[in-house]
């Protein structure tokens, strides 16, 4: 190979993908598998884990499923450490287990912001340290984080949403810092709303998607495939400069 032409090729690689049952997650590990890795497909259901697997395996592609719910830390470490059991190593792990909400700040409640930090920052934060330390001990990995525009910028009725993304960000940046010299980059994807079927329900609505579409240049929604390239380059020998970075993906609502 060219040794000045950049490489998106993931063969004989390991693709750990949280929340990867439905949505975006479901395209993503469905990209890496297209793009070579053997992934391990991992949601709170097994049976709908082992159902993303199935479609993947049936295109000639590698995948196994497990059962992981993020918000169940000591569950973590015994699930990554299966997936490496069975695989031999971890070389990417995708962090994409998330929950959303759409509830005005006068309205959150305690239950409703730990449920917030509970999965999309505490869960995060423990799958991507049980992974590290896989992949610390080998001297090479890759960790992305899929947080959201909402960690960037001001949206209402998110308040424990975008907190619990800006929160991941930093910790992005922070676990960059302390795993770059060690092999492991860090980064994350913030993307713009995606149609997906947990996003259809307002997408659908012609008065909110004009809303939405309104505030992005480009002039429409994403699609799971955008999430999909940003990623891919990110686990690939092509993005191995990229470390701490948030890549919006967003069509341009927050260059605004």
């Amino acid at each position: 190979m060219n040794e000045h032409l950049p490489s998106f090729d993931l063969s004989g690689q390991v693709a750990i993908v949280t929340g990867a049952s439905r949505g975006i997650g479901c395209g993503l590990a469905q990209a890496l598998a297209a793009a070579g890795a053997t992934v391990a497909v991992t949601g709170r259901k097994l049976y709908d884990a082992a159902d993303v697997a199935a479609t993947i395996t049936s295109t000639g592609a590698s995948a196994t499923a497990h059962q992981l719910d993020v918000s169940d830390v000591p569950a973590i470490a015994n699930a990554v450490d299966a997936i490496v059991a069975e695989h031999g190593q971890i070389d990417i792990a995708v962090l994409n287990a998330g929950l959303g909400t759409n509830l005005p700040a006068l309205d959150v409640d305690e239950a409703h912001w730990d449920s917030m930090m509970d999965v999309n920052l505490k869960g995060a934060f423990f799958t991507a340290q049980a992974c590290a330390r896989h992949m610390v001990s080998r001297g090479s990995g890759r960790v992305i984080a899929i947080s959201s525009q909402a960690s960037t910028v001001g949206i209402a009725d998110h308040v424990a949403y975008s907190s619990s993304k800006g929160g991941m960000n930093q910790m992005v940046r922070v676990l960059a810092l302390e795993w770059g010299p060690l092999g492991v980059t860090v980064n994350a994807v913030a993307p713009t709303f995606i149609y997906t079927p947990g996003t259809a329900e307002r997408l659908d609505d012609p008065a909110y998607r004009a809303e939405v579409v309104a505030r992005i240049p480009i002039g429409d929604v994403g699609k799971t495939k955008d999430v999909a390239g940003a990623v891919i380059y990110l686990a690939s020998e092509a993005g191995s400069l990229v470390n701490g970075s948030i890549l919006a993906v967003d069509g341009g609502w927050t260059a605004q």
